[in-house]
């Protein structure tokens, strides 16, 4: 079943505020925070992360239905690759080197904010080209 695309961009700006705050004031609590947020948007669809609930039960309803939709595995696919930069941000904070985890965790940001800004998640775009790649290897 496809999803509203105003979820998975709304989720992006949240993602992009908890991820600048976090860099700039090296809060490992805010990046456990968004892993979390991420492996819940991987495991169960972006429908089921936190900011998900948080579109479907706040913003959702005061906005005018849904006009474009999308297939939710290239945003699920998105949150696996956050959530990979998120655990590497979280090891180099808290095991070294830090700027390993300034680095993740600004590379999570940047993704973040092309979709929060530009509408382009760079996240559904390597899954795209993944699928393409697996198919052909078959």
């Amino acid at each position: 079943m496809d999803i509203d695309t105003r979820g998975p961009r709304f989720g992006a700006v949240v993602t992009t505020v908890v991820l600048a705050i976090a860099l700039i004031t090296g809060g490992v609590w805010l990046l456990v925070w968004q892993t979390l947020a991420f492996a819940l948007g991987a495991a169960g669809g972006v429908a089921r992360s936190p900011y998900g609930w948080l579109f479907r039960k706040a913003v959702r309803p005061r906005l005018g239905p849904p006009t474009e939709f999308e297939a939710p595995e290239p945003p699920r696919f998105a949150q696996a690759v956050g959530l990979a930069f998120a655990v590497v941000g979280l090891i180099g904070w808290t095991a070294g080197p830090q700027w390993l985890g300034s680095a993740a965790t600004a590379c999570a940001l940047a993704a973040a904010f092309l979709n929060a800004a530009f509408g382009y998640c760079l996240g559904c775009e390597m899954y795209l080209v993944v699928r393409r790649v697996t198919v052909r290897a078959k």
